[in-house]
């Protein structure tokens, strides 16, 4: 038995000896479970909302695509930074309006700003069509993880079968508790090993950050800076200003608004979070360090680039240390998912059929849900199924069209009704998906505009289009509602 395999033990047992502990002392009806009763500080909303971003996709995709794209790849740590600027405006306003009017998923709000129950279900379809591939990434990413760092003890189903366990065993008992918890222990060892690693690699394999890029520009041209098309510089913006508008309209992120006990934790956390985006700047030292010492990955295979490197250059204690991670990083946005799929699919799916259940039965139904969740996501992890690869891509686009009714929700002078956000967000779901599935861009559909126009990215046409008839629809039905006057 090599080194890794009791450490990652260790830590997999930890994870789930702290998610089922945080129940200890606490209520576990609906709000106690799904939103920590409203009471949570600004350390523990901090930990909650690095738990839900920094994920398996931080821990491999941001160093995997550093090493296989080069200069795009700085998009991730753009659009986190400007989305909490976004979130210090944004957020106080929405827990004001979930702790007036005890909220407790964005369906709920919703619903609530636009006095719509069929917008909160058409919200709840979206997040559940967005949420289900996000936690197949999870899933997917442990078990490479596992794979990886046990040096092929540990089958990738074996390791996805056992988090998925784990994740359902602590959400059920603890719900959003248990992830915060745990995120306490990842959150302390991501930033511990990743800094240590974007630092010790460069320095040990070629002497140096600047050194290390300088050797990259000379066997690579190019390679850091945006291309002139395609992944260019206009593709870098219009993405980071789509993934920025979207980056708290995933329905986990937004619910965690609803666990504080008070408006200015989110104005803290806003100030704090950036800087936490810099522990993206060493795991993409990372992805840098591997391209010269680990040649030839190519495809989905660089997203292995962080592990494969770490073997190369460690003993397997250390590889287990970083694996340990790596589970953690998997686990806790996982959890945090598959509780809020099943609390929105109970609260404003199951609740909408019978609106006469209390709260109790809701978060039964919930934990009944949780695991017929994960099983969802395990199979669809192990069938590799294309669709949802394809889903997936779509999803950052689905929960974004959120973001345009929710900000003119709070500004009632924009005149958006209800028939309107409906009608928006339907246009840019089903516009996001076409333009998806069918692999377009901006350059296929209109090839006679400029080239930085064409280097936009696609997502943008959905979003315009959605903010277009949402105005116009809701022009209309504005009109309607006006009484005709007495003469």
């Amino acid at each position: 038995m090599n080194a890794a395999l009791p450490i990652l033990a260790l830590f997999t047992l930890l994870a789930l000896a702290l998610g089922l502990s945080a129940r200890r002392g606490h209520d576990m009806g609906l709000e106690g479970w799904a939103v920590g009763s409203r009471g949570f500080g600004p350390i523990l909303v901090f930990l909650l909302l690095a738990g839900e971003i920094y994920t398996t996709f931080t821990f491999l995709g941001a160093s995997g695509f550093s090493y296989g794209s080069g200069a795009p790849a700085y998009y991730i740590i753009a659009y986190g930074a400007l989305a909490y600027v976004l979130g210090y405006f944004l957020l106080p306003a929405v827990w004001r309006v979930g702790q007036a009017h005890k909220l407790v998923s964005q369906p709920d709000l919703f619903a609530h700003q636009f006095d719509s129950p069929a917008l909160g279900v058409l919200v709840a379809i979206v997040d559940i069509l967005a949420l289900i591939p996000y936690l197949v990434l999870q899933l997917t990413g442990l078990g490479i993880i596992v794979s990886l760092s046990s040096y092929g003890a540990i089958d990738k189903a074996v390791a996805i079968w056992i988090g998925a366990t784990i994740v359902t065993l602590y959400i059920v008992a603890s719900g959003v508790r248990g992830s915060a918890w745990t995120s306490v222990v990842k959150d302390i060892m991501i930033l511990a090993i990743v800094v240590f690693l974007g630092l010790y690699l460069p320095y040990h394999l070629y002497g140096g950050i600047g050194a290390m890029f300088t050797r990259i520009n000379a066997a690579k041209p190019g390679f850091l800076v945006f291309p002139a098309s395609g992944q260019s510089i206009w593709w870098f913006a219009t993405t980071v200003l789509l993934t920025s508008l979207g980056f708290f309209m995933w329905p986990h992120s937004l619910g965690a608004c609803f666990t504080a006990r008070s408006a200015s934790v989110f104005r803290k956390n806003a100030i704090a979070l950036p800087l936490y985006q810099l522990i993206l700047l060493f795991v993409y030292f990372v992805g840098f360090a591997a391209v010269l010492t680990v040649p030839g990955l190519k495809g989905a295979a660089t997203n292995l680039a962080l592990f494969k490197i770490v073997i190369a250059q460690f003993p397997p204690w250390f590889v287990g240390l970083v694996g340990a991670v790596g589970i953690l990083t998997a686990l806790v946005p996982g959890s945090l998912i598959a509780m809020t799929a099943a609390t929105l699919t109970a609260r404003n799916l199951y609740g909408l059929a019978r609106p006469g259940a209390k709260d109790d039965e809701i978060v039964n139904v919930a934990k009944i849900l949780v695991p017929v969740i994960m099983l969802i996501a395990v199979y669809f992890t192990l069938s590799g199924s294309s669709t949802i690869v394809s889903l997936l891509l779509v999803g950052y686009s689905f929960v974004t069209q959120l973001f345009p009714p929710l900000v003119a929700s709070f500004f009632p002078q924009t005149g958006v009704t209800k028939q309107g956000a409906i009608a928006g967000i339907t246009a840019g779901v089903l516009v996001s998906a076409w333009l998806t599935f069918t692999g377009q861009s901006v350059g296929k559909l209109m090839p006679f505009l400029p080239q930085a126009i064409k280097d936009f990215n696609v997502g943008i046409i959905a979003l315009v289009l959605n903010i277009v008839i949402m105005f116009a629809v809701s022009a209309l039905t504005a009109r309607k509602a006006v009484p005709a006057p007495q003469g």
